[in-house]
């Protein structure tokens, strides 16, 4: 991408903004950043800023592995290039800005390793067959303060889903929150405590991919940041509290041609291309599963009579299915994925979650049958990967996500992962407990 680095320049100066805060996702979907000085900004965004490629291999807790031979290289650069229409002003740091980057290898060629470039290859291949996808990010999280054993659940007082006010809210942290995402324009519009006790949801409007994937990058980012200055923790941590339910990450999405008609309903039913996008995501469903459930924790949310997943299924309005089709006809004819853990990298989790939809399209799969009722009991469908050392085998051999995503990719997010397996499984005694360790904690809990 070639950029105006001195109008970007003119263009933050002139709304008072002196300080450019560039992010990016590692493969973790940790947020990665430099702070740029807008007055030395001709100089230091022209050609970079540069970081390590250590960066694609370190671990949440601060190790460092050689995937995609990046240590036996020598560690070197990664280079990153500002999109200015991703400027984002921080309503809670005044003078302050954020901007997502691209990375690119040293010869200037995207990097293979990029979460941001994998979504972009997928959105083209869409746009290869006159497809544009249009996605609706749902993200739910906690909000925790300090107590004596650590971090713990701002309320305790259960049983007041979709409420809003003083008896959720005591000290306004989360309205404080919505009026400041709302002065970003990144497309939240709404809000309110959810099912668990200290759980909220905030809603963001649906977008083209790409630009829902920055949105919902800088969303998170935001959150974390703006609680953290109240002295409390924001986490989007699937499963935090064994006593509680878990956070997901629902994804609804849909396709429109060029003119912008949705191509998901015909004459007031799915239509075809949308049974295929269905059946690629069901088909695709076990090696999905590790990109959109990318923890150890997550696997501790997914189970049967959850309100979350547990096999690979599909229904008309049925949120105990994996993906739910919406009553909504028309322009809002569209599917949602519903096994999303917060923790999800959301570049990864968009790109995956197109990438097996568009498999339906390509292969014509044919759809299976809906699962009607409370689908926890229907036994017609596959149970999903009850543990992410069960969905990165399944991932390890997808050829499909290998070809979308990129080979070097797929084997660096799978080392990655299997990394957090063996030392979870060397440092917990029953590794197989549902109930939600300390490991979890110290390796998850403040990063997501």
């Amino acid at each position: 991408m070639s950029i105006d680095v001195a109008a970007v320049r003119s263009q933050l100066e002139g709304q008072g903004i002196d300080v450019l805060r560039l992010i990016f996702p590692d493969i973790l979907g940790i947020t990665r950043s430099k702070d740029l000085l807008v007055s030395q900004l001709d100089r230091s965004a022209a050609n970079g800023p540069a970081f390590c490629q250590g960066v694609w291999v370190t671990t949440s807790r601060g190790g460092v592995l050689d995937g995609n031979d990046i240590m036996s290289s020598g560690l070197p650069d990664l280079v990153t290039t500002i999109d200015p229409t991703t400027i984002t002003p921080m309503p809670w740091e005044p003078g302050v800005a954020m901007v997502v980057a691209d990375a690119a290898d040293p010869d200037g060629s995207d990097s293979r390793l990029s979460p941001r470039s994998a979504l972009r290859r997928v959105i083209e291949q869409y746009a290869a067959l006159g497809l544009t996808p249009i996605v609706g990010p749902e993200l739910e999280f906690y909000i925790a303060e300090r107590g004596d054993g650590g971090w713990q659940r701002a309320l305790q007082r259960t049983g007041r889903v979709y409420t809003t006010g003083a008896w959720v809210d005591p000290d306004g942290t989360f309205l404080t929150l919505l009026r400041t995402l709302d002065r970003m324009d990144i497309g939240v519009f709404a809000g309110n405590h959810e099912f668990s006790p200290s759980q909220y949801e905030i809603n963001l409007w649906h977008g083209e991919a790409m630009r829902a994937a920055d949105r919902t990058f800088l969303f998170k980012t935001s959150v974390k940041d703006i609680v953290a200055r109240s002295g409390k923790l924001a986490t989007f941590l699937g499963r935090p509290w064994s006593d509680e339910g878990g956070s997901g990450f629902h994804l609804h999405f849909s396709v429109v041609d060029a003119a912008g008609t949705n191509l998901m309903v015909s004459d007031g039913e799915l239509s075809g291309l949308a049974n295929q996008m269905i059946a690629g995501i069901l088909d695709n469903a076990p090696a999905l599963v590790a990109l959109t459930n990318p923890t150890v924790n997550a696997y501790k949310r997914l189970g049967p009579d959850t309100l979350a997943p547990y096999r690979a299924n599909w229904g008309h309005d049925n949120r105990s299915t994996m993906v739910r089709v919406p009553p909504e006809r028309g322009a809002g004819t569209r599917l949602e994925l519903r096994v999303g853990d917060g923790a999800a990298n959301p570049y990864l989790m968009i790109a995956s979650v197109l990438a097996a939809a568009l498999d339906g399209i390509v292969r014509k799969l044919p759809v299976p049958a809906t699962a009607d009722g409370w689908a926890y009991q229907n036994e017609a469908a596959e149970i999903l990967p009850e543990s992410l050392s069960s969905a990165l085998d399944a991932l390890d051999s997808s050829r499909l996500f290998r070809a979308s995503l990129g080979e070097p990719l797929v084997d660096v997010f799978t080392m990655m992962k299997r990394d957090e397996v063996s030392r979870y499984e060397d440092a917990v005694e029953d590794p197989a407990t549902r109930l939600v360790t300390q490991w979890e904690l110290d390796e998850y809990l403040e990063d997501y």
